[in-house]
């Protein structure tokens, strides 16, 4: 009997080659669109999950409150996590990380810049699950002079993994050091929080002070542990070793200040934090909660559109029906024939949908910034859930259309008089209106998602970042300051500085400072040079700049607006910052930090930065030849080190990457969700024009026109997807309003996205229905008419 419904199937599907291509083809990209999404959100959800313990582990944050000013960092004091081991029995361990940065390697006669370096405790491979492929996690890193490196490193330097005992140089201002190879380790997963091919030891008595913070800190919780009541006692515990002779924090705490510690699930990391000194750039749990509403609203969208052209050929199977029932085919085997054939598009549709997304997978992890791949642990999963969804989606999608046709009446159906079945009713009213309303909100979102990045890329800043070539490493050299007054005298150059704090950078320093008239604030602590900020174009509102020629402004101080009024500032000299600082000017507020958060406090000072770059404003027409003649430059003076270079506008953009990934496959995503919804609006109008065929020959008859009937078949799908965009407009609205909460500085939501999404969605409405329509018009009503 199976054998018997499935040849049926076979042979109906193969007799209707168009509507099966359609069918299969629409179910197959909502399935493939939806496989995508699937993957990121796994993706998203899997980071620090290689971790055997990751349940247990958990960081521990500062939030720092001094002079109305909130500072939530993702790091503590160095004497944190050992206490919280001492003294809290719920604690089992602790350690320590911490980003290591310019760090530079000999290979041969080169010199490498190595980013991905971090300082650890030598118990980091008790906490954090890095298996050593040589060497002892046990004994690594005990030596001050040890170093553990990734597989990937080892096979940079030494070509293999035996390297255990051999030694790497790091080049230094101050002169090399030797460090012994002590172990190999796997290369990190790429869905970790941070990411190392160095590690180097900490000192255990480093750090002794407990109102500084400096390290990422991380504690194992014992099994069964209950991290809210541990977050309990946290006060107890600073205020038993924060509060000294040298730091009263009782009279800190009057003023409304305040330090607190908290807890971060070491899984919740990637998607929810988003603190100062995060070790890497983290993710947004929003982006998953949103993609993963799509995948949904798609595989809906699809399995609906299933549903509708099946539908639509309800009475071009009619007399199939009847004859099957007047030959003895009971009801449930017409149920089990459609049951049959639905699962067989189903199938064949996610086939067809595996292979689409492996297709697109290098497209989509292009677009992501993502490293997806399909494995043979992806299989365990995507196999079983595979089969459930053909299984639900061809019983779901293929119930109505077999219980609606084998339900006809053989009588009236071999008599030409077909049951109003669809028209009219509440359900096909209720799916158009539904698949457009989706359609809108997404184009909606799409819009102001695309305003919002068009918004932060031409919004004044307060600095000018065009044509600012930033140079990195200068501190290779000897004296950085020869390089820069080398390449000032290059025709083309405008300015340089040397600096390591850049609007566009991530080196930031925090700190706390008091004002001699009584004002205490927090905020940013910056060194940098004389030629800073006309080389930024930043506009002095007050004051004047630093100059050499004032031997006093090594005391000096140049502070931004926001810092300015919150000292309540007015230009008096005798004003000074932590009784070593004298205030000299006030520069016009700039970002320094994403558009997300507002302009804080900043002071300026004119020091050496041991970590700085050089920036160098040009002014050229020829910049492939300007840029030639400062590697040169560079060459002459480091001629080892590689030339490493970026321009602040990519810097700047980069702040905004995973904006704007998220905005092109908000794009990539809502052009599929209307190419879905298209073909459901396509399967409704095929079905509405069967279904008033004789309506239409009878009017024809009676001298109505192409233009006329059109316009009557259109009207009610017009009418629907009206109101499909009084129904999603506010909702998309809502929606995009909270999203947008999240930026300091913003776009506003104007009304012309809700004018043009309108406009695009009744067009795109239209120009569907109308194929269907103009064909039924055209129709000779004689076909219709014959039978009655």
């Amino acid at each position: 009997m199976i054998r018997n419904y499935l040849k049926t199937a076979f042979r109906s599907l193969l007799k209707n080659k168009g509507f099966t291509f359609i069918n299969v083809f629409g179910l197959a990209l909502g399935l493939a669109t939806c496989l995508l999404i699937v993957f990121y959100v796994f993706d998203e959800l899997s980071y620090d999950r290689y971790n055997a313990k990751y349940e247990r582990i958990y960081r521990v944050n500062s939030d720092l409150k001094y002079g109305g000013t909130l500072t939530s960092f993702a790091i503590a004091a160095p004497p944190v996590g050992d206490a919280m081991a001492r003294e809290f029995p719920e604690v089992e361990r602790s350690t320590r990380l911490a980003l290591a940065i310019n760090l530079r390697f000999k290979k041969g006669n080169e010199i490498i810049q190595e980013d991905r370096s971090i300082y650890c405790d030598p118990n980091i491979f008790d906490i954090f699950t890095l298996p050593m492929i040589a060497g002892d996690p046990k004994t690594a890193l005990r030596d001050p002079n040890d170093i553990v490196i990734s597989e990937k490193t080892a096979k940079k330097y030494f070509s293999s993994t035996d390297v255990v005992g051999k030694t790497l140089t790091k080049v230094g201002n101050d002169g090399n050091s030797i460090y012994k190879i002590a172990g190999v380790i796997r290369d990190i997963p790429a869905q970790s929080h941070f990411k190392a091919d160095f590690l180097f030891g900490l000192d255990a008595n480093q750090g002794k002070g407990w109102n500084g913070f400096m390290f990422n800190t991380y504690i194992l919780l014992q099994p069964g542990a209950d991290p809210n009541h541990l977050e309990a006692k946290f006060d107890g515990l600073l205020r038993r070793h924060i509060d000294t002779k040298d730091f009263n924090y009782t009279k800190f705490a009057a003023h409304g200040n305040y330090i607190k510690l908290s807890l971060t699930p070491l899984e919740d990391i990637h998607l929810q934090s988003n603190r100062q000194r995060e070790l890497s750039a983290n993710g947004n749990i929003q982006y998953v909660y949103i993609f993963s509403a799509i995948a949904i609203f798609i595989l809906v969208l699809a399995c609906i559109n299933f549903m509708n052209l099946s539908t639509a050929r309800s009475a071009n199977r009619a007399r199939e029906v009847g004859v099957r029932k007047v030959l003895g085919s009971t009801r449930r085997h017409l149920v089990a024939q459609f049951l049959a054939e639905s699962l067989i598009v189903t199938l064949a549709a996610a086939i067809i949908a595996v292979v689409i997304a492996l297709l697109l997978l290098p497209f989509f992890n292009q677009v992501s910034g993502k490293e997806l791949s399909i494995s043979r642990h992806t299989f365990t999963w995507l196999l079983p859930a595979l089969l459930v969804i053909i299984v639900v989606v061809g019983i779901l999608a293929g119930a109505y259309p077999a219980f609606f046709l084998s339900a006809f009446q053989p009588v009236h159906v071999l008599k030409g008089k077909l049951s109003a079945g669809f028209k009219g009713s509440k359900l096909r009213s209720f799916l158009v209106v539904f698949q457009f309303a989706i359609s809108i909100f997404l184009i909606i979102g799409t819009l102001v998602v695309y305003n919002q990045l068009n918004y932060i890329q031409n919004k004044s800043l307060g600095f000018s970042r065009d044509q600012v070539l930033i140079v990195k490493n200068v501190t290779t050299l000897k004296d950085p300051k020869i390089l820069k007054q080398e390449i000032k005298q290059i025709p083309g150059v405008v300015n340089a500085t040397l600096t390591s704090f850049l609007p566009t950078g991530t080196l930031r320093f925090p700190n706390v400072f008091n004002a001699s008239s009584g004002k205490n604030i927090q905020g940013e602590y910056w060194t940098v040079d004389e030629d800073y900020i006309s080389t930024m174009g930043m506009k002095l509102v007050s004051g004047r700049n630093f100059s050499n020629q004032f031997a006093t402004d090594s005391s000096a101080m140049i502070i931004n607006e926001t810092a300015a009024r919150m000292l309540g500032y007015n230009g008096s000299p005798a004003e000074r910052i932590n009784t070593k600082y004298h205030i000299i000017g006030v520069v016009k507020d700039f970002n320094f930090s994403s558009l997300r958060d507002n302009v804080t406090p900043l002071f300026m000072v004119m020091a050496p930065d041991w970590m700085a770059s050089l920036s160098i404003k040009v002014n050229t027409t020829d910049l492939p030849a300007l840029m030639g003649r400062i590697e040169s430059t560079w060459k002459q003076l480091s001629p080892n080190q590689h030339f490493e270079y970026s321009f602040m506008d990519e810097d700047f953009n980069a702040l905004y990457s995973n904006e704007q990934r998220m905005g092109q496959l908000f794009i990539i995503f809502t052009t599929l969700a209307i190419i879905i919804a298209c073909l459901g609006l396509f399967g409704l109008a095929a079905y509405a024009a069967e279904q008033r065929n004789r309506e239409i020959g009878i009017r024809k008859v009676l001298g109505a026109n192409v233009s006329t009937i059109v316009t009557m078949l259109s009207g009610d799908f017009m009418k629907l997807a009206l109101i499909s965009i009084l129904i999603s407009s506010p909702l998309a609205w809502l929606a995009m309003e909270k999203w947008l909460q999240s930026y300091a500085y913003r776009e506003q939501i104007h009304w012309w996205v809700f004018a043009i999404t309108a406009l695009g969605a009744l067009l795109i409405a239209f120009i569907t229905i109308s194929f269907q329509s103009i064909k039924a018009a055209m129709a000779n009503p004689v076909e219709s008419l014959k039978n009655e």
